[in-house]
């Protein structure tokens, strides 16, 4: 399970989930920002929208890209 912010909402059923993760550089002995970007399904159940933070599982493929299944609203846009 991830949590991560709805970048794109734009597909039907399907959302752009993104979440920031910091990758250790053993040269430069430091820390490097990156992030995560993952299509989930978006059941119709569940009112998200671009911005909102939600909880992602993964499941069985359910199309060529998408793997993952948002299970639940965390925080959303005021």
């Amino acid at each position: 399970m991830f949590d991560g912010t709805i970048i794109a909402d734009k597909m039907q059923g399907t959302v752009c989930v993104e979440w920031p993760r910091l990758y250790y550089i053993s040269k430069y002995e430091r820390y490097e920002k990156r992030r995560t970007r993952v299509k989930a399904h978006l059941p119709k159940c569940i009112n998200a929208v671009k911005g909102d933070m939600v909880r992602i599982a993964e499941c069985r493929p359910l199309g060529k890209t998408v793997s993952f299944v948002v299970i639940e609203k965390l925080k959303g846009e005021k």
